[in-house]
């Protein structure tokens, strides 16, 4: 193996490695536990930018003419997407000002005595209940004996309601492939641009196919024999 293919792959990697991180804000956002979603969303559109950032050292590994000819139309197609614009300028939201906008929405279909028992049982300390709060969750807040008040999460049957969250600062909000979609919808379609970047460099520059099987994406290190 030559130094110049190590050089590309030690690049490659460090850039999926970053990827990675980001997939594991998405996790975050997703996940049961409210606590984490924020700090995943956050951890996403960080690490996510930086993808683009580390495959830019890849000028320094292939040289500069070569390297062009292929990042610099992806840049201008980058700059063209309404969705890639938005997290570009929500990660210098947040590294700068610390700022990220969400709003979220509660679409009630019915909540009833009856429906509350599919709750359970309220935690001991429960004094209020809420659909909907600043992570999009439902639960109730627990009053602590020192007097201090933290959230107790459970999950919201689709049969009582929806808890929908949106960047709110979407400029591109009438754009078709954007319309209407939630932050997880949103983020999902952001991470597939970041993948379908960083498999491109790996064909140009390695000669390599990332491998899917049924739509998902298999790490690079992992190949399917049929």
């Amino acid at each position: 193996m030559t130094d110049k293919r190590k050089s590309i792959e030690a690049t490659v990697r460090r850039a999926e490695e970053i990827l990675q991180t980001a997939r594991h804000g998405y996790n975050d956002l997703v996940s049961r536990d409210r606590s984490r979603r924020f700090s995943g969303l956050r951890n996403l559109i960080v690490f996510g930018r930086s993808v683009t950032f580390v495959l830019q050292n890849l000028k320094s590994d292939v040289g500069e003419k070569v390297f062009n000819e292929w990042y610099l139309p992806r840049q201008e197609e980058m700059r063209q997407d309404p969705l890639l614009r938005y997290f570009v300028t929500a990660r210098n939201e947040i590294l700068k000002q610390g700022r990220l906008n969400v709003s979220t929405s509660a679409h009630i279909h019915q909540l009833s005595g009856e429906d509350f028992q599919k709750f359970g049982p309220p935690p001991p300390g429960a004094t209020n209940f809420f659909i909907g709060d600043q992570s999009g969750g439902t639960g109730w807040e627990v009053e602590l004996p020192d007097g201090s008040k933290e959230k107790y999460y459970v999950e919201l049957p689709t049969s009582i309601g929806e808890v929908k969250q949106q960047f709110a600062n979407l400029p591109e909000a009438t754009d078709p492939e954007l319309k209407g979609k939630s932050v997880e919808e949103l983020c999902a379609l952001y991470l597939g641009r970041l993948e379908s970047l960083l498999d491109d460099a790996r064909n140009v520059f390695l000669a390599e196919t990332v491998q899917r099987v049924k739509g998902r994406r298999l790490p690079s290190y992992l190949k399917v024999i049929k």
